[in-house]
């Protein structure tokens, strides 16, 4: 039986065009843009705890939004960036509380790795315009998942497949058709280049990093 794991990829994929569009986006006033970032907030995590086939714990549910709740109204603030910059990291953060459970409790080492995989995101967003080269992960976001189709493991998931290169071409076309507002310091597509080059770098880290335990013990105390 394959395991159940987070979208993560597709999480990426739902975060660069939600981050950029945010980012660029000239509402006015800037109320306007809460409930787009509530509803890209929910597609992550539908991303993240659908796949699973059981819905978040209470706990889950909790940590997983109240960053979100507490970030949102810096916004009329005009510290919108941190609510954003939280965005960059959800799928990251949504990834380590699907595996949050009483016999798997959070690490310090998990929460570290996090953080410093948080900053160095915001890092890569944040100064992408003077190093582009970072820009290359949106080129990149299609080519995952077409890559990923030679493991014979990913072709006998058609369906994700075939949604994941949707959601990464969409993508990349939803960043680049985005217009370049007056006065703005960079095109939309080179910040989002650097929100995709550090959503690879979370999708790389979901990879690596071991789904839940097979493991389970029967009546007669025997494990499997």
């Amino acid at each position: 039986m394959q395991e159940r794991r987070p979208r993560t990829f597709a999480a990426v994929c739902v975060m660069v065009p939600a981050l950029t569009l945010l980012v660029f986006s000239l509402a006015d006033p800037i109320i306007q843009l809460l409930p787009w970032y509530a509803v890209a907030y929910l597609l992550i995590g539908a991303c993240i705890f659908v796949p699973i086939g059981k819905l978040p714990s209470l706990r889950q549910a909790v940590a997983f939004l109240f960053p979100g709740a507490l970030l949102a109204p810096l916004a009329l603030l005009n510290l919108g960036f941190w609510a954003g910059g939280w965005l960059l990291g959800l799928p990251a953060w949504g990834l380590l509380l699907s595996r949050w459970t009483p016999d798997n409790p959070l690490r310090v080492g998990q929460l570290l790795k996090f953080f410093g995989l948080l900053v160095l995101g915001l890092v890569i967003f944040t100064f992408n315009a003077l190093f582009v080269i970072f820009s290359v992960g949106l080129i990149l976001l299609p080519a995952v998942p077409l890559t990923r189709l030679a493991s014979p493991e990913y072709r006998a998931r058609p369906l994700q497949a075939a949604v994941e290169v949707l959601l990464a071409v969409s993508a990349v076309v939803v960043s680049v058709a985005i217009p370049t507002p007056e006065g703005a310091w960079a095109s939309p597509w080179i910040p989002a280049g650097g929100a995709a080059t550090a959503g690879l770098m979370i999708a790389y880290w979901d990879w690596r990093v071991p789904g839940r335990s097979r493991r389970r013990q029967l009546n007669d105390g025997v494990v499997l």
